[in-house]
């Protein structure tokens, strides 16, 4: 099937979105349309794609006013540009929804439909919450696993609940790293809040790294010879 088939009587539209979403930009109506059981794996699918497009602040940040005549060309240019991708993530979003949710939406903005959809499936976006906070709290690093291969465990989790619309801030996620950590983690863990660092994820992750490093140097410096 090809994309156009969910979107009859708009055959120029789409074939416009083809010519602006990239041709690596795969999108495959069959696996991935929206048909009211799927939110969150649509959603998911959705989120990759404009990501990699660098479109996904679309669905993110409502839509800006029309700027003044006299406003800044800067100002013309941001509010030009969030128009031209707001429709191109809004055709994405249509073409991948089945017949009876596209005549629901296709006179909405990108915004508003994704928030019209949020409304929809809130029970399902209910549900995920609870699945990734359960998972979330029981994720606990273990004595000599890779410390980055948690972080980004712990990442995806929290990007998840950011994605659902409940945002933990960067604050609360990093506590919940810190407590995550193993014994052997101790001291660090009291020196960062002892010295009242204040990183930023990346920055955690980065020091967190350089720990590691040391802890396995001097491991390994300790073993007999």
């Amino acid at each position: 099937m090809d994309v156009g088939d969910a979107l009859p009587g708009n055959r120029w539209m789409l074939f416009k979105l083809k010519q602006l979403i990239p041709i690596h930009t795969t999108v495959n109506p069959d696996k991935e349309k929206l048909d009211g059981t799927n939110f969150i794996e649509w959603f998911r699918f959705l989120r990759a794609v404009l990501r990699h497009e660098k479109k996904f602040y679309v669905l993110e940040t409502p839509p800006p006013n029309a700027p003044a005549i006299n406003a800044p060309t800067e100002v013309k240019t941001a509010y030009d540009k969030y128009q031209n991708d707001s429709l191109i993530v809004g055709c994405l979003m249509l073409s991948t929804m089945t017949p009876e949710l596209l005549r629901d939406h296709e006179n909405m903005t990108a915004w508003d439909m994704i928030s019209s959809l949020k409304s929809m499936f809130r029970l399902q976006i209910k549900r995920e919450r609870f699945d990734t906070v359960k998972a979330l709290s029981a994720c606990k690093m273990t004595e000599r696993s890779s410390v980055s291969t948690h972080i980004l465990k712990m990442k995806g989790y929290f990007d998840q609940l950011t994605c659902l619309g409940f945002p933990l801030g960067q604050e609360l996620e990093i506590d919940m790293v810190l407590n995550s950590l193993p014994k052997t983690y101790k001291q660090f863990v009291n020196d960062y809040n002892m010295k009242g660092l204040n990183k930023t994820f990346t920055g955690l992750h980065n020091i967190l790294k350089t720990t590691e490093r040391d802890m396995k140097s001097k491991l390994g410096s300790t073993k007999p010879k």
